[in-house]
């Protein structure tokens, strides 16, 4: 069993997912965590006697070892690491909802200070694909940026939805690194500098990421899901009703192989084999795990493991022993394994009695309904599956049904089926009522979005007084477009947005790429080129036609820009085309976009002139100070009452102009994420170089305050004419 090699307990207050160990002065490792005042403190135990001495700086009264660096605002992200290799040591940085800032603490200075509109919600550093220099990369309101050691924007694109987690990671082991991006939209992806190279859809908002070896990596959603990823296969995952607040890749067994080590809410600490999940350690906080980092801390040439939690706590293990090489079990997970087999020593003891049962009846004779009722069934029995769209009814909204009969006259009790992000909590029970039951059962399924999804049944079969069932285990996969009943072409108007684009593709892998992805009845018979197909949204009745010429030239007539997008990527996916480039026309969607950026430049009107209105005040408020303060010393008790007064009133204008800039900054977030959002959408109808172009373009036209340029961009994928 492991035990702390050292304990501390400081007197702040930690935020979770804030904690980073760096040597800001090359050699000594310090701890630096973000509390709830809109500080940061720098735990440095090396050097006691150094105090910093800086406007930022601040010694803390409550520890000798512990200096304070003062933000002002509430820190959203902070990390520490090598921006600038030629210094030497290690950079502080500190991401808010407004600005970045990169601290060098052993010389007390800025290194630069960032205003960044679509604020930081998280924050990686190092070295991204091809770019030579390390990079302070944060994620925020849809935005990906990348900062180099002076603070120039080197990188720059955008993702689906706000991020919660970055990582690094040799993602497709090209030596190179990637960058991970977890987002609030359930998405894992993968960027490529600034090309998505993969995306892996969850079941909840990932909020943290981390990179283990090779492509292999780690995650947390916000659900108490951890797992390991190794490039797009999953190896394993947990769930637990508490939530992962930090992970941290760290060989703690010292058999060259990093295990997964988890801070949990509850206070527990464990590590886990990065190859089945099992817990080889665990411990308990008496708080909640605020981060869990490494580094040299004791300075005798080993790296810790540091485990921080939220009320000041900190403990340094050091990895196991050589003797305890790839055998680090300690007590507490003994017992819990002893006890996790028991139970399933019963489960099997339990299992085997009914088999044993079931062999007496089979033994004695055919079977029969006295048969039924012990729960053997024919040895031919089968199970059929079935997927279709059903259209609804006054009483029931559209959905895809999944149908699953038997072959004979068994019935079917339950149906128990798993499945991520359509049912709440990832599994659903059907049980048919006593007097409904049947050798079949039609299930709704009403998938939110448009992902491919695996369907894991085990259903429940045997006679109608049967007391012991058979249990069929099958998986079947409900295509992308699932909710998407055919329909005849004449029975809707056609949709005026519509996207254009040309692969060198014959109609009839089209036509395989549609049976694929949309569920087509059975008797729909498609023939060569010209042809169109008509689709109707099972979600909101909104139509969908797809019509390919005899030159390969395909048009997807959809409002729903985001379906367009869909529908090109699984189509690039499936032709394997690399890169492709599309016109595009979204009258509706693009004239809501451009109210929007009315709006964002109104905000920064308002926001300019708040600012403006608050230097004016402060430079207002320095002189009725000084004019109150003549009053006193001269003795002039009434204008100084009367500059007090003055002072008291500006302070209340003050306090309402805050409040009014605080209403503006969240309502211009909100449309810079719509904006975001857009230019993220007008990538995804792209594939590959024009996708980059189209992103790279787009910035540029907002940049330059262009809105013509920026919906020909969005158009016809190029700003030049």
């Amino acid at each position: 069993m492991l035990l702390p090699v050292f304990t501390l307990k400081l007197r702040h207050k930690i935020n979770p997912r804030m904690v980073a160990v760096g040597r800001y002065d090359g050699t000594h490792p310090c701890l630096a965590a973000a509390t709830q005042a809109g500080k940061v403190f720098i735990h440095n135990p090396h050097t006691r006697s150094q105090h910093f001495r800086a406007p930022r700086v601040l010694q803390s009264p409550l520890e000798s070892d512990v200096s304070l660096l003062n933000i002002n605002q509430a820190v959203s992200c902070l990390t520490a690491g090598v921006l600038n290799p030629e210094l030497g040591y290690d950079t502080l940085l500190v991401g808010t909802q407004t600005n970045l800032l990169a601290y060098d603490v052993y010389n007390n200075s800025d290194l630069f200070y960032r205003e960044v509109a679509d604020g930081a919600n998280a924050i990686v550093l190092g070295t991204l694909g091809d770019i030579s220099s390390p990079l302070a990369i944060i994620g925020g309101n849809c935005v990906l940026q990348g900062f180099d050691r002076e603070g120039n924007d080197l990188f720059w694109t955008v993702t689906g939805d706000n991020v919660h987690s970055l990582a690094l990671c040799d993602f497709d082991s090209d030596g190179k690194k990637e960058l991970l991006v977890g987002s609030e939209d359930f998405d894992i992806r993968v960027f490529k500098e600034d090309e998505i190279v993969a995306e892996m859809t969850e079941t909840e908002i990932i909020t943290s990421l981390c990179p283990m070896y090779g492509s292999r990596f780690g995650y947390a959603l916000s659900n108490g899901t951890v797992g390991v990823y190794d490039k797009t296969a999953r190896y394993w995952r947990i769930k637990s009703k508490n939530h992962a607040m930090s992970i941290h890749a760290f060989d703690l067994d010292a058999d060259g192989v990093c295990e997964l080590i988890t801070g949990w809410s509850n206070g527990k600490v464990d590590a886990r084999s990065d190859r089945t999940g099992e817990v080889i350690f665990k411990d308990n906080f008496s708080a909640a795990i605020a981060g869990v980092v490494e580094g040299d801390y004791c300075g005798d040439g080993r790296v810790q493991l540091i485990c921080c939690s939220v009320d000041g706590e900190i403990r340094g293990y050091l990895p196991g022993s050589d003797e305890m090489r790839g055998n680090l079990v300690d007590a507490s997970v003994e017992q819990d394994l002893i006890r996790e087999l028991s139970q399933k020593k019963q489960n099997l003891l339990l299992e085997l009695r009914n088999y044993e049962e079931n062999a007496k009846v089979e033994v004695s004779g055919p079977p029969n309904e006295a048969d039924g009722q012990r729960g053997v069934i024919p040895a031919n029995t089968k199970l059929h599956t079935a997927l279709s769209v059903n259209l609804g009814s006054e009483t029931q909204a559209a959905h895809v049904e999944l149908c699953i009969s038997t072959s004979n006259d068994t019935i079917i009790r339950a149906v128990l089926i798993f499945a991520e992000g359509i049912f709440l909590g990832e599994s659903h029970v059907v049980h048919p009522s006593l007097h409904s039951l049947s050798s079949s059962i039609r299930i709704p399924i009403t998938p939110p979005k448009d992902v491919p999804v695996d369907l894991h049944l085990k259903t429940f079969v045997g006679y109608r007084s049967s007391t012991q069932f058979h249990v069929f285990e099958l998986t079947r996969q409900l295509p992308r477009f699932s909710m998407y009943a055919l329909t005849s072409p004449g029975s809707a108007s056609q949709p005026l947005s519509y996207v254009n684009f040309t692969i060198a593709e014959r109609a009839q892998r089209v036509v395989l790429w549609l049976n694929q992805n949309f569920l087509l009845p059975e008797d729909t018979s498609i023939q060569n080129a010209p042809f169109q197909v008509c689709f109707t949204s099972l979600r909101n009745g909104s139509q969908l036609y797809i019509k390919i010429k005899l030159s390969g030239e395909i048009t997807v007539n959809t409002d729903d820009i985001d379906l367009a997008g869909d529908i090109i990527q699984s189509m690039a996916s499936f032709f394997a085309v690399e890169d492709l480039q599309v016109e595009a026309d979204f009258p509706a969607y693009f004239e809501e976009l451009r109210k929007v950026l009315v709006k964002v430049d109104e905000y920064h009107s308002v926001h300019q002139k708040l600012s403006a209105d608050m230097a004016d005040n402060s430079n207002l408020i320095r002189s009725l100070l000084v004019r109150a303060e003549d009053a006193r010393l001269m003795k002039d008790m009434k204008a100084m009452k009367n500059r007090y007064m003055e002072l008291y009133d500006l302070n209340k204008d003050l306090l309402n102009g805050y409040k009014i800039r605080c209403n503006n900054h969240t309502e211009l977030l909100g449309n810079l994420k719509a904006v975001n959002q857009a230019i993220q959408r007008a990538g995804r109808l792209r594939v590959g170089k024009p996708k980059s172009q189209v992103i790279a373009a787009c910035r540029d036209a907002i940049r330059s305050n262009s809105i013509g340029t920026l919906f020909r961009v969005m158009r016809v994928g190029t700003a030049s004419s």
